[in-house]
């Protein structure tokens, strides 16, 4: 059986989703192949699990800290098995409302496994995808343009053999039933730290091994400092500047015994679980890739601005291509690459433009360049900076820490990066967005009139303090 459809879409995560809704609203025929559920990693095994879990994590930890506000309480317990059923509805809510989107814009989806083939008798290029149905039922969809969004994986350390029990992902780590009393986490990136946070919040002993110089390498050094500093002062135990070595891990008797080199020397771990979060990789296997002229750049589809691959009439968008691995990445991908196929001139975007948040405790977000990159480009630099810790609003929530950074240029007066360590940052960096997109100086943002009181005051007084002019200190 073949069925033709203006655009076919494989993988049906959010970039997937995001991109089938936009091609709908175009007048475009849409056919979406999806080998598991709707919403992929970042409803099923990512984004909206693990915040749920965040979010009860951070509840315990104030409610274990509530005498402060004047509340006291007997006791505080916490029943992990409701933990856990909380994150399931809200994961199952969300699940039914993108279903209700396809069936919205009559998007039409196809279960079951997804391969490109190449010119055949159903079209003279290649592009066409063959699925595999779960009762055995074969039936090719042949798109005029083919968008792949086949997602990624937890990347394995080489190795180092994870069994899904005692060294695991953080697939695995989203389904406990019951939390474990220590944790080794592999990897001190965005979702090693905020694994860190949420084990510690929940009373979990927990030690953080990073290569890297510094937890979250790719962000400002300032923002690495100081959610160190944090996390340490909750008892997370850091290492930085440490190497796991794969050979010596052993699990035997509830326990895995792991050894790190650092220094030059070589220091043992323990704990009853570890967690490998070294990143992930691009899903390109199995999807019939070897039967284009689709090019591959180290493990990744290469595309060019309008998310085009070596194939015109064939787009990769999401985590398969290589770029940020983010949701709103691949959604923002998805929009792009189905104006572009359907002749608009859709608005292309680079990283620096791209927010990125870490949902740990405390929150950090950014966006645009750190003060290394800034300086390694050529530019030549001034910074402001202001502490929540002169906020009203920061002191009445009884969480003070961390402070938003800005650097601009000094030339131009460009704003080249804002970085931010606090409570719910990640809610008000997409105003410094917004301001990057527009181009806006540091002081039209500090010219822009803040409420009172609020966390948000905190990003206007960095901006005016790139120039000396902050009123709050």
């Amino acid at each position: 059986m073949t069925q033709a459809f203006d655009i076919v879409i494989l993988g049906g995560g959010t970039g997937g989703y995001i991109a089938a809704v936009r091609a709908a609203q175009l007048g475009k025929s849409v056919a979406v192949v999806e080998r598991s559920k709707l919403g992929g990693t970042c409803l099923h095994r990512g984004c909206i699990p693990s915040k749920a879990l965040l979010r009860s994590a951070e509840l315990y930890a104030d409610m274990l800290e509530s005498e402060q506000y004047g509340i006291e309480t007997a006791s505080v317990q916490l029943n992990f098995t409701k933990v856990q059923a909380r994150k399931l509805g809200i994961v199952e809510q969300l699940y039914k409302g993108v279903q209700y989107l396809m069936s919205k814009h009559k998007i039409q989806v196809f279960y079951g496994n997804g391969r490109i083939i190449g010119p055949s008798i159903f079209s003279p290029r290649s592009g066409s995808v063959s699925v595999e149905q779960e009762d055995g039922d074969i039936i090719t969809l042949v798109p005029d343009k083919l968008i792949i969004a086949t997602g990624s994986r937890p990347k394995q350390l080489p190795g180092l053999k994870q069994d899904g029990q005692s060294i695991i992902s953080s697939d695995e780590a989203l389904e406990l039933e019951a939390l474990p009393e220590s944790m080794i986490i592999v990897g001190g990136g965005v979702i090693g730290v905020e694994w860190a946070s949420m084990l510690c919040d929940f009373g979990v002993k927990v030690t953080v091994v990073e290569f890297a110089s510094r937890l979250l390498p790719t962000e400002d050094a300032d923002i690495s400092r100081e959610m160190e500093r944090a996390l340490k002062k909750r008892g997370v135990q850091v290492l930085t500047d440490a190497k796991v070595l794969p050979e010596a891990v052993r699990a035997e008797a509830g326990q895995v015994t792991v050894q790190v080199e650092r220094k030059g020397e070589r220091q043992q771990l323990q704990a009853e679980k570890v967690m490998v979060c070294v990143g992930r990789q691009a899903n390109v296997e199995g999807i019939g890739i070897e039967s284009t002229d689709i090019q591959l750049e180290q493990g990744a589809i290469r595309v060019n601005e309008f998310m085009q691959t070596s194939e015109s009439h064939i787009y990769a968008i999401g985590d398969v291509n290589g770029g940020l691995q983010l949701a709103h990445v691949a959604g923002h991908e998805g929009i792009v690459a189905v104006e572009h196929a359907c002749g608009l001139k859709p608005h292309s975007f680079g990283a620096h433009q791209v927010p990125r948040c870490t949902y740990s405790r405390p929150e950090a977000a950014s966006i645009g360049w750190t003060q290394q990159q800034a300086a390694d480009r050529g530019h030549e630099v001034k910074v402001g900076r202001f502490p929540f810790s002169a906020l009203g609003k920061a002191l009445v929530n009884g969480d003070a820490g961390g402070f938003v950074k800005v650097i601009a240029d000094k030339q131009t007066n460009d704003i080249l990066g804002v970085h931010m360590i606090g409570a719910h940052v990640t809610d008000y960096i997409s105003e410094a967005a917004l301001a990057q997109l527009l181009d806006a100086t540091p002081w039209e943002v500090g010219q822009t009139i803040h409420p009172h009181p609020t966390l948000s005051e905190a990003l206007g007084e960095a901006m005016l303090a790139v120039d000396g002019r902050a009123i709050g200190i």
